[in-house]
């Protein structure tokens, strides 16, 4: 997996795409921090790509669910 992806790219897939985005890189992130405290990570910088995807991800799934709250609540 390549944790240095654009917003852009991010922002194409679909709701259910991005959940499962999520649930990978939570994974990867979860084996490398259990790499590093055994001591065979050698790539830590990895750690911080990872979390900074998940947060990308997390943000984008967000303005998702208010944009979708901000339809129901004009056509109410």
């Amino acid at each position: 997996m390549d944790a240095s992806v654009k917003p852009a790219k991010l922002r194409e897939l679909t709701s259910e795409e991005i959940a499962g985005k999520i649930k990978e890189y939570k994974t990867e992130l979860f084996n490398l921090r259990f790499q590093n405290a055994v001591g065979h990570l050698k790539n830590t910088s990895r750690i911080r790509e990872v979390k900074k995807t998940i947060a990308r991800l997390l943000t984008i799934a967000t303005e998702r669910e208010k944009t979708v709250a901000e339809k129901e609540a004009e056509n109410a």
